[in-house]
């Protein structure tokens, strides 16, 4: 639903799916910036900007090419595009804040809390779904 918001003012070509991608990014930076600053303590925003490309690409070409294509089920397509996303974004904020697996189990749990509560929030204050 989303998408097609974007799609029907941008034209839904190549503008709609960069803007999607840019917000999703966007999104994911700012709650993964929360989420550090929450664990970590006081850290650059751009490390979370650099760390949120892996799970803003991931969830949306699996929603794309994995859901939506029918290769899975929806039902098992959320569940399989949850624990992919969270293992790019573990793989991400392990490698960019320099994180042992132990430390960067526990803020990408943060993270999905973080992206969860914001994403509700902005889906009740926006109707986007």
């Amino acid at each position: 639903m989303f998408q097609s918001g974007f799609s029907s003012l941008t034209g839904g070509g190549i503008l709609a799916v960069l803007v999607t991608v840019l917000l999703t990014w966007l999104f994911y930076a700012v709650t993964l910036h929360l989420a550090a600053t929450f664990f970590i303590g006081d850290v650059p925003s751009q490390l979370a900007a650099k760390a949120a490309v892996a799970p803003a690409l991931v969830s949306l070409i699996l929603q794309r090419w994995g859901v939506e294509s029918g290769i899975v089920s929806a039902d098992l397509g959320v569940l399989v595009v949850l624990v992919l996303t969270m293992l790019a974004d573990g793989i991400a904020i392990s490698y960019t804040y320099r994180l042992s697996t132990r430390s960067t189990a526990p803020l990408v749990a943060l993270h999905l809390a973080f992206a969860a509560v914001l994403g509700f929030a902005l889906n009740n204050i926006f109707d986007l779904v």
